[in-house]
């Protein structure tokens, strides 16, 4: 079976990547990752004898999708398909009958699993996502003669280490860079590359499919509009998903509940909070879910499939466990940044709605901003202040996204 059809600029990168460093960065699903591995197998096909070849990822989990998974797809590799032997979690692989060691790099301690070892070759996935101490340990460990790493990585904040110690070295170092965007993979559907336009906004849209390297600044849902996004009725629910919650004592207590409407779009219908600075009085966890409960049940509605709770509230979870509440709550999922853009994504397709009732999330929304200090340090962190209804909201949205997203209408993005 053929391999894919490549783009010039794919071309050049196999061709040229004969670098001791060689990086491809950019867009999603731009054609860097089929490119790098290409030369990968090509390079493995043919590398200096006397040192071990690796293979590097942040999970085995993201080694095995990214790069054994397409390594293995004869619509991609082709004949050499067959040769490229892996499972799941395994240590080692074994591709063009050579061995290869598996390593993941998860945290700072990574750095010692690849010490004292001699390297031929390497391949890393996601590089960005890879602890800088353990990416200088093993171009170390690349002593060879003739050694190369082939790395893949989506872009970052401007002061990330690995574009100011590396990227922007790149006159320096023995190191070759390509830049892909979006528009660079023709093996993509058209109509696919306009629903992943629309879908990512502001700061992802300039990262994941421009490819740029760009500083998260101002607002994060710096689409919001009230005019928009703010309804005073309701169409019919269809479906009442979830209820979230973000746990507060000192802090508000906030509860949004999560329908799909007739329509094809979420809604934010309802909102609970309680803020003990205001009350001048503190609630326990048996008052909460009290409260809570009562909440639900007062709408006259189903309650809803899920109650995704803030994941550190661990003893409210076990107060609604327990009798005579009965509710077995979910752990909201606490990734911050794929929350959020998961909330943008479908505020910019007006996919996602908010009833005016939802006073607390009205508020926060127009002021939560990226945190000045800590994108200057590379870091993409929302200031967390006034932001007790958006956590909520984003608990309900991203913790189910599985449930919602093949019910949804198509995205219709908004006017800049």
């Amino acid at each position: 079976m053929a391999t894919p059809r490549l783009s010039d600029l794919q071309e050049r990168s196999i061709a040229l990547s004969t670098a001791r460093i060689n990086i491809w960065s950019g867009a999603v699903r731009s054609g860097k990752t089929i490119s790098s591995l290409l030369r990968w197998l090509e390079y493995v096909g043919r590398a200096p004898r006397g040192g071990a070849l690796v293979v590097s990822g942040k999970t085995y989990d993201t080694v095995s999708r990214n790069v054994f998974g397409p390594l293995q797809d004869p619509a991609i590799t082709g004949p050499a398909a067959a040769h490229v032997k892996y499972t799941r979690g395994a240590g080692t692989a074994t591709i063009l009958g050579r061995q290869v060691e598996v390593i993941t790099a998860n945290d700072e301690k990574a750095e010692g699993r690849i010490r004292g070892l001699t390297a031929a070759g390497a391949y890393v996935d996601e590089l960005t996502l890879i602890p800088e101490s353990f990416f200088t340990q093993m171009l170390a460990r690349l002593s060879v003669p003739g050694a190369k790493v082939f790395c893949t990585t989506n872009p970052d904040g401007p002061s990330h280490w690995v574009r100011k110690k590396f990227i922007l070295r790149q006159g320096e170092l023995d190191l070759r860079h390509w830049h892909f965007t979006l528009d660079d993979n023709p093996a993509l559907d058209p109509a696919y590359v306009a629903a992943l336009k629309a879908e990512y906004v502001g700061l992802w849209y300039r990262r994941f499919i421009k490819g740029e390297w760009c500083l998260a600044e101002g607002a994060v849902f710096d689409m919001w509009d009230e005019n928009i996004h703010v309804v005073d009725v309701l169409p019919p629910i269809v479906h009442w998903i979830a209820v979230g919650v973000d746990y507060g004592t000192t802090n508000p207590f906030a509860a949004l509940m999560l329908g799909l409407g007739a329509d094809g779009r979420l809604y934010f219908t309802r909102e609970y909070r309680y803020d003990s600075k205001l009350a001048r009085r503190s609630l326990t966890d048996v008052e909460y879910a009290q409260r809570l409960v009562a909440w639900m049940d007062a709408s006259g509605h189903p309650r809803p499939d899920y109650v995704v709770v803030d994941p550190s509230a661990a003893s409210f979870r076990v107060q609604l466990h327990q009798p005579p509440f009965g509710i077995a709550s979910r752990l909201g999922d606490n990734e911050v940044l794929p929350g959020i853009m998961t909330m943008s994504s479908l505020l910019a397709t007006d996919r996602l709605k908010v009833h005016r009732s939802c006073t607390g999330f009205i508020e926060e929304a127009p002021g939560y901003s990226w945190d000045e200090e800590a994108s200057e340090k590379g870091l993409d962190e929302p200031i967390k202040t006034a932001d007790h209804s958006l956590d909520g909201g984003r608990y309900a949205i991203h913790t189910t996204r599985a449930v919602w997203q093949y019910q949804l209408r198509e995205p219709t993005l908004l006017a800049a």
